[in-house]
């Protein structure tokens, strides 16, 4: 696994940052929201503590290297409307998973582009990824035009591969190669 430090990574709108207590309120409006967490795998938040726990799991994942998750800061406003994420780090292999999450009412606007290229470039260069992957549930449509937007390919299907809210989802896997990567 990676060495982690703390970083900020910036883009003209916004600031990539780690997480930490101050974050608790505004991280779990992302993931209370039933629309935001309707794909992912543990359904919406209902307590500060998830959040909490979320956070405390996050520091953890930084001081073993298994992981990083930088907070989606607005430059404009300081207000945090979401998350990327690189974790399940294979050192051997020189490759992790990505994620990401974004408040809804920022939905729509490039955030997410924008913020996963800063996380990207981030992977490729500094960690020295080969390879970033990405697992989608296909009724995610928005999603899934956000990987292959920034150069992503669809590689399989695995059908029932999670259960969501109580309920059988499949994975559409993507997969990105540094050297498929425009950055």
């Amino acid at each position: 696994m990676p060495t982690l430090s703390p970083i900020e990574l910036f883009t003209p709108r916004l600031k990539l940052r780690w997480m930490d207590e101050r974050d608790v309120d505004a991280h779990y409006a992302v993931f209370a929201d039933p629309e935001v967490a309707r794909y992912w795998s543990s359904g919406p938040w209902t307590s500060l503590d998830q959040s909490r726990e979320h956070i405390a799991a996050t520091q953890a994942a930084y001081a073993d290297g298994s992981g990083m998750r930088l907070g989606v800061e607005l430059i404009d406003t300081g207000e945090l409307i979401g998350n990327v994420s690189l974790h399940r780090f294979v050192d051997t292999s020189r490759r992790c998973e990505m994620g990401y999450a974004l408040a809804r009412a920022h939905w729509g606007g490039g955030y997410v582009s924008e913020a996963l290229r800063a996380l990207l470039a981030y992977g490729f260069t500094t960690l020295d990824l080969n390879r970033i992957e990405a697992d989608v549930d296909p009724r995610n449509g928005a999603s899934a035009r956000v990987l292959e937007k920034l150069g992503f390919h669809k590689e399989g299907y695995m059908p029932e591969r999670w259960i969501v809210q109580g309920e059988p989802a499949d994975t559409v896997y993507y997969g990105l190669l540094r050297r498929h990567w425009n950055g």
